[in-house]
């Protein structure tokens, strides 16, 4: 009798347990409340991308670059330059020089430009003799302005974009350096807007221009070429300072080119 009643209460104890496991079991292989659908739970498929093409850019054209043909004055002397003991003084080529690349179309710009300068009344000549078109070395060729430091200013009359100046002093004898040779351009008169130097060889700022690096030279029949690069602007101004033989300025002539 006991017996029995010991497998009775065993088997209550296990159908009891049963009953608690089967929900459990149930609710852990429930992970969601939608039907199992493997295509539900698949992203949906992308259609492969294509390749974007790019459209073409087009090319730019080269600028044509041509030599900047410059007609140059009879030299008054010739041979070999006599040696000058001055500071940071360019050595002679010993050849002709070689010929600046320029755009196709560059043209001279400055012949008969109004001009102006920090010495209104010239010792010799008139300041329109500066382009004028005429660089010999002779006599009645050139314009000579006062001593110590002066300016000398040709308007082109209106913007341009520049890409060559060439200046002639006083060429008709051999042995003239001018000091403090400083070319600006700017877009007023009074250069005080956007000014830029394109040339400077004044050392020691005695013109209070700033310290150039650029080297003194000896004056010829060749002008001393400044390359300008295409700067645009409407007037240019050139500075000295004196000269190795005195304290007076000249000009021969000054040609700018440009487009």
């Amino acid at each position: 009798m006991v017996k029995n009643k010991v497998i009775l209460s065993l088997f209550v104890i296990g159908l009891v347990a049963l009953l608690m496991v089967v929900p459990s079991c149930k609710k852990s292989g429930d992970t969601s409340a939608t039907p199992s659908d493997s295509s539900a739970e698949k992203p949906a498929e992308q259609p492969p991308e294509q390749p974007v093409e790019t459209p073409e850019q087009p090319v730019a054209e080269a600028t044509e670059l041509v030599p900047l043909e410059i007609e140059l004055p009879k030299p008054m002397f010739v041979g070999t330059p006599t040696p000058m003991n001055i500071e940071n003084l360019e050595k002679p080529l010993g050849k002709e020089r070689p010929l600046l690349q320029v755009p196709k179309g560059v043209k001279m710009l400055s012949l008969d430009k109004p001009v102006t300068s920090s010495d209104d009344e010239p010792i010799i000549g008139d300041l329109e003799q500066a382009v004028d078109g005429d660089k010999e070395g002779i006599d009645g060729s050139w314009v000579e302005l006062g001593p110590g430091k002066q300016w000398l200013q040709i308007d082109l009359e209106k913007p341009a974009e520049i890409y060559a100046i060439v200046i002639w002093h006083y060429h008709r004898e051999e042995g003239h350096v001018y000091k403090d040779v400083v070319v600006q351009v700017a877009d007023d008169a009074d250069f005080i807007s956007n000014v830029r130097t394109l040339f400077n060889n004044d050392i020691d700022n005695s013109s209070g221009l700033g310290i150039g690096q650029d080297k003194h030279y000896v004056e010829t029949a060749e002008g001393k070429l400044i390359p300008a690069k295409g700067v645009k602007a409407q007037y240019v101004r050139l500075y000295s300072n004196g000269n190795t033989s005195n304290n007076l300025n000249h000009y021969t002539e000054v040609e700018i080119f440009g487009k």
